[in-house]
């Protein structure tokens, strides 16, 4: 029998049968505004070792950005990319855009030279929020015209062919992932103001942005940002800033456990943790449990295209069916496209108010992937008698390396190119801490020797840090291939991989 354990009230389909949310907000500053109105000297943004807002403060300081912006010719609808790293200002830069009616364009600063000029100029950005140099300022200004089907953000994925895509995100999309962590966390009417939520993963994914930052500033709670992540100083934060809630790749948790003085941190004051953004082992699942012993524990899973959260398995399934990602969100429909007769396995379709409105200038990729009203993920998946939803494998040849995409195909591009190589193959070593890690398996062109260091230094110029190998594995073999003349990749997944050279 299918479990609803979220709570379903005031929710109605629009005329295309899409599930919404009634009374939401018109916008997000709107939503903003309430929020200020409501708690306006309540702690709003906090930098680890840096500046602290209210949410009074934190409105200022938006609209003064908003009036900067507006004194050097952004419009309504404007693009403008943010290049900032994480903290206040980066909080600060993302409102004043909204708030001048633009477009906020985060861009993965961990992004190649060639990936951010790529999303700078598809964006059509007319500018960009850079270190170093101070914010727009100018007269207080806010844009009062956002309707909920305008854009707010492009935040930008890799897509198969390694040119990251602008997923179109719209005021509605955020505002129902909003009511979507609410009611999907537990959230009372009242308890924001007591929600203290570190942030320690980038505020450019949707994980921190979408599912974290915006969802405490609807409520008053306060969002406590880590500049940069080093695991003594995320065990600290959490002592220091009375921390409430945790959302990382079960990586973090991993990490953390290991340290020699873990037990020297209190943590009681935790009551939510949750994880995901790449598989987790059962084992972890039990370690957060007992780590964390007064907090209830979440499995979220979701897609830059769904604004983050499609799917939530909630404290009370959490530790019995941690292979699995949870439930449908209350607003979110799925379907399983040509499932398989015996295993049910086949790929995932969701459909609902979060899912974005396609890819900002590329119509091709959008008719492919938004189609007939659903969204095609590329993941393989299965949904049980509950409707548990289970991620079986990934159609889509991709590495999920702790929460990081990896398109194999734009590695095994940037390989091809490389001194010395002939051919080659990337494909994911699984690994205890981050779940998969990037492994190439190459052949040397004739002749020669595979001289790594030449082939990392040429990698490392064109592919951002995450994603290029980790593991090697040099064959004097050919790569192993199909009728059709296509690498067979289960045969490699077992190659004497070796770890990379560092430097």
């Amino acid at each position: 029998m299918t479990v609803q354990p979220f709570d379903t009230a005031g929710i109605f389909r629009d005329e295309h049968g899409i599930a919404q949310y009634s009374g939401l907000p018109d916008s997000l500053v709107d939503m903003l505004r309430r929020t200020v109105e409501t708690w306006p000297d309540q702690e709003a943004v906090v930098e680890v070792g840096g500046e602290r807002l209210s949410y009074r403060q934190l409105w200022e300081h938006a609209s003064r950005v908003a009036g900067g912006l507006r004194d050097k010719g952004i419009a309504p609808g404007d693009r403008v990319a943010s290049l900032l790293d994480a903290g206040t200002d980066w909080v600060v830069g993302f409102l004043g855009i909204v708030l001048a009616g633009a477009v906020a364009v985060p861009v993965n600063t961990r992004f190649a030279a060639p990936e951010i000029e790529h999303v700078r100029t598809d964006s059509g950005a007319a500018f960009a929020l850079r270190p170093n140099e101070p914010l727009p300022q100018g007269d207080p200004y806010v844009y009062e015209g956002a309707a909920a089907t305008d854009l707010a953000a492009i935040f930008y994925t890799s897509g198969t062919t390694g040119r990251p895509k602008g997923a179109m995100t719209t005021h509605r999309n955020l505002l129902s992932t909003v009511e979507n962590v609410r009611r999907l966390a537990g959230i009372a009417a009242d308890e924001g103001p007591a929600l203290r939520n570190l942030v320690s993963v980038p505020l450019f994914h949707v994980t921190a942005c979408n599912s974290q930052l915006i969802p405490q500033l609807a409520i008053g709670g306060a969002t406590i940002i880590l500049p940069q992540f080093k695991i003594q100083d995320f065990l600290r934060a959490i002592v220091d800033e009375r921390v409430t809630s945790l959302t990382n790749p079960p990586a973090i948790y991993y990490l953390a456990f290991r340290q020699p003085n873990f037990a020297d941190f209190d943590l009681s004051a935790v009551n939510r943790v949750a994880y995901g953004g790449a598989p987790v082992a059962p084992a972890l699942v039990a370690e957060i449990a007992r780590h964390f012993p007064n907090a209830r524990l979440a499995n979220g899973f979701g897609l830059t295209e769904t604004s983050s959260i499609a799917t939530y398995l909630p404290h009370e399934w959490a530790t019995e069916h941690a292979e699995s990602v949870g439930f449908a969100a209350p607003i979110v429909d799925l379907a399983i496209d040509a499932p398989d007769p015996v295993s049910g396995v086949g790929e995932l379709l969701i459909r609902g108010a979060t899912v974005v409105a396609g890819y900002w200038n590329n119509p091709a990729a959008t008719a492919a992937t938004f189609a007939d009203g659903w969204l095609r993920t590329g993941d393989l998946a299965r949904v049980d008698e509950h409707g548990l939803v289970s991620i079986a494998d990934r159609a889509k040849d991709m590495i999920n390396r702790g929460g990081e995409n990896v398109y194999c195909v734009e590695v095994e591009n940037a390989l091809a190119g490389a001194p010395g190589v002939g051919e080659c193959a990337v494909v994911g070593v699984p690994d205890d801490m981050m779940g998969e890690k990037v492994g190439a398996v190459v052949v040397p062109v004739a002749g020669t020797e595979f001289d790594e260091v030449a082939v990392l230094d040429h990698l490392r110029v064109r592919l951002a840090d995450f994603k290029v190998p980790q593991y090697f594995s040099v064959r004097t073999a050919p790569l192993p291939r199909n009728a059709g003349g296509k690498i067979v990749k289960t045969e490699l997944r077992s190659e004497p991989f070796k770890p990379a050279a560092r430097g």
